[in-house]
Protein backbone atom coordinates (compact mmCIF):
# COMPACT_ATOMS: atom_id res chain seq x y z
CA UNK A 1 0.00 0.00 0.00
CA UNK A 2 1.58 3.25 -0.82
CA UNK A 3 1.07 6.19 1.58
CA UNK A 4 1.80 9.17 2.66
CA UNK A 5 1.01 10.86 6.30
CA UNK A 6 -1.49 13.18 5.75
CA UNK A 7 -1.45 17.21 7.74
CA UNK A 8 -4.70 18.18 8.99
CA UNK A 9 -5.02 20.69 6.42
CA UNK A 10 -5.17 17.87 3.20
CA UNK A 11 -8.16 15.86 1.89
CA UNK A 12 -7.21 12.23 1.77
CA UNK A 13 -8.26 9.76 -0.74
CA UNK A 14 -8.57 6.44 -1.01
CA UNK A 15 -7.84 4.57 -4.66
CA UNK A 16 -8.78 1.41 -4.92
CA UNK A 17 -7.66 -1.20 -7.88
CA UNK A 18 -9.58 -4.57 -7.96
CA UNK A 19 -8.80 -7.78 -9.40
CA UNK A 20 -6.07 -8.64 -12.20
CA UNK A 21 -5.02 -4.34 -12.19
CA UNK A 22 -2.17 -5.94 -10.96
CA UNK A 23 -1.11 -7.30 -13.97
CA UNK A 24 -1.60 -3.70 -15.64
CA UNK A 25 1.38 -3.52 -18.47
CA UNK A 26 1.63 -7.16 -19.25
CA UNK A 27 -2.59 -8.13 -19.38
CA UNK A 28 -3.85 -7.01 -22.76
CA UNK A 29 -2.09 -3.92 -23.57
CA UNK A 30 -4.40 -3.34 -26.49
CA UNK A 31 -7.33 -2.82 -23.56
CA UNK A 32 -5.91 -2.10 -20.92
CA UNK A 33 -2.68 0.42 -21.64
CA UNK A 34 1.04 -0.67 -20.89
CA UNK A 35 1.14 1.87 -17.80
CA UNK A 36 1.83 -0.78 -14.94
CA UNK A 37 0.34 -0.46 -11.77
CA UNK A 38 3.17 1.08 -9.79
CA UNK A 39 3.39 3.96 -12.59
CA UNK A 40 -0.30 4.64 -12.10
CA UNK A 41 -0.08 5.01 -8.26
CA UNK A 42 3.08 7.16 -8.45
CA UNK A 43 1.47 9.28 -10.72
CA UNK A 44 -1.46 9.23 -8.74
CA UNK A 45 0.64 10.31 -5.39
CA UNK A 46 2.00 12.92 -7.27
CA UNK A 47 -1.16 14.35 -9.01
CA UNK A 48 -2.34 14.58 -5.31
CA UNK A 49 0.33 16.08 -3.49
CA UNK A 50 -0.15 18.72 -6.30
CA UNK A 51 -4.13 19.36 -5.30
CA UNK A 52 -2.60 19.32 -1.51
CA UNK A 53 -4.54 16.04 -1.33
CA UNK A 54 -2.89 12.75 0.37
CA UNK A 55 -3.75 10.14 -1.86
CA UNK A 56 -3.38 5.97 -0.64
CA UNK A 57 -3.10 3.39 -3.11
CA UNK A 58 -4.11 -0.01 -2.72
CA UNK A 59 -4.83 -2.83 -4.78
CA UNK A 60 -6.50 -6.64 -4.50
CA UNK A 61 -7.79 -9.63 -6.03
CA UNK A 62 -9.43 -10.53 -2.93
CA UNK A 63 -13.16 -8.47 -2.66
CA UNK A 64 -13.64 -8.23 1.37
CA UNK A 65 -10.18 -6.71 1.31
CA UNK A 66 -11.55 -3.96 -0.84
CA UNK A 67 -14.46 -4.37 1.77
CA UNK A 68 -12.45 -3.84 4.82
CA UNK A 69 -10.52 -1.00 3.00
CA UNK A 70 -13.54 0.89 2.35
CA UNK A 71 -14.85 0.57 5.42
CA UNK A 72 -11.29 1.38 7.31
CA UNK A 73 -11.26 4.63 5.02
CA UNK A 74 -14.75 6.16 6.98
CA UNK A 75 -12.50 7.53 9.82
CA UNK A 76 -9.54 8.31 7.26
CA UNK A 77 -10.04 10.14 3.73
CA UNK A 78 -12.43 12.30 2.40
CA UNK A 79 -13.06 10.13 -1.01
CA UNK A 80 -12.38 6.89 -2.64
CA UNK A 81 -11.57 6.24 -6.17
CA UNK A 82 -12.31 3.30 -7.28
CA UNK A 83 -11.60 0.83 -10.25
CA UNK A 84 -13.58 -2.05 -8.85
CA UNK A 85 -12.38 -4.25 -12.25
CA UNK A 86 -14.72 -7.06 -12.83
CA UNK A 87 -16.57 -6.46 -9.20
CA UNK A 88 -18.34 -3.62 -10.97
CA UNK A 89 -20.03 -5.97 -12.80
CA UNK A 90 -20.35 -8.75 -10.22
CA UNK A 91 -20.29 -7.10 -6.63
CA UNK A 92 -23.44 -6.32 -4.30
CA UNK A 93 -20.72 -6.35 -1.20
CA UNK A 94 -18.72 -3.23 -2.81
CA UNK A 95 -21.62 -1.80 -3.35
CA UNK A 96 -23.36 -1.67 -0.44
CA UNK A 97 -19.90 -0.54 1.69
CA UNK A 98 -19.51 2.50 -0.56
CA UNK A 99 -23.21 3.15 0.17
CA UNK A 100 -22.98 2.21 4.12
CA UNK A 101 -19.59 4.37 4.73
CA UNK A 102 -21.28 7.73 2.49
CA UNK A 103 -17.68 8.56 1.17
CA UNK A 104 -17.65 10.58 -2.01
CA UNK A 105 -16.37 7.88 -4.64
CA UNK A 106 -15.72 8.20 -8.40
CA UNK A 107 -15.73 5.02 -10.49
CA UNK A 108 -13.21 4.56 -13.21
CA UNK A 109 -12.17 2.28 -16.03
CA UNK A 110 -9.05 2.62 -17.72
CA UNK A 111 -11.26 1.09 -20.80
CA UNK A 112 -14.93 2.17 -21.97
CA UNK A 113 -16.80 -0.45 -20.33
CA UNK A 114 -20.02 0.07 -22.61
CA UNK A 115 -17.69 -0.93 -26.04
CA UNK A 116 -17.17 -3.96 -24.73
CA UNK A 117 -18.98 -7.46 -23.72
CA UNK A 118 -22.47 -6.95 -23.09
CA UNK A 119 -22.01 -8.35 -19.36
CA UNK A 120 -19.46 -5.10 -18.48
CA UNK A 121 -22.43 -2.79 -19.42
CA UNK A 122 -23.57 -2.91 -16.10
CA UNK A 123 -22.25 -1.52 -13.16
CA UNK A 124 -23.49 -2.14 -9.66
CA UNK A 125 -21.80 1.37 -8.32
CA UNK A 126 -22.86 3.40 -10.52
CA UNK A 127 -25.84 4.37 -8.96
CA UNK A 128 -24.30 5.36 -5.66
CA UNK A 129 -21.02 7.24 -6.72
CA UNK A 130 -20.47 10.92 -7.29
CA UNK A 131 -19.36 10.59 -11.42
CA UNK A 132 -18.17 7.50 -13.45
CA UNK A 133 -15.24 7.74 -15.93
CA UNK A 134 -14.20 5.01 -18.19
CA UNK A 135 -12.23 4.85 -21.20
CA UNK A 136 -8.85 6.68 -21.39
CA UNK A 137 -7.23 4.63 -20.12
CA UNK A 138 -4.40 5.67 -17.45
CA UNK A 139 -5.76 8.71 -17.82
CA UNK A 140 -9.24 7.86 -16.17
CA UNK A 141 -7.80 7.72 -12.55
CA UNK A 142 -6.03 11.37 -12.65
CA UNK A 143 -9.40 12.52 -14.38
CA UNK A 144 -10.87 11.28 -11.65
CA UNK A 145 -9.15 12.18 -9.28
CA UNK A 146 -9.34 15.74 -10.13
CA UNK A 147 -12.81 15.47 -10.75
CA UNK A 148 -13.38 14.50 -7.05
CA UNK A 149 -10.99 16.53 -5.08
CA UNK A 150 -13.03 19.26 -6.71
CA UNK A 151 -16.07 17.89 -5.74
CA UNK A 152 -14.54 17.68 -2.37
CA UNK A 153 -13.94 21.47 -2.31
CA UNK A 154 -17.35 22.52 -3.52
CA UNK A 155 -18.93 20.24 -0.89
CA UNK A 156 -16.44 22.15 2.27
CA UNK A 157 -17.48 25.29 0.70
CA UNK A 158 -21.47 24.25 1.12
Amino acid sequence: MMKIDPNPHQLSVLVLHGPNLNLLGLREPGIYGVSTLAQIDTKLVELGRSLNTVVECLQSNHEGVLVDAIHNARDRQQGIVINAGAYTHTSVALRDAISAVQIPTVEVHLSNIYKREQFRHHSYLASIVVGQISGFGANSYYLGLQSLVAHLEDISKQ
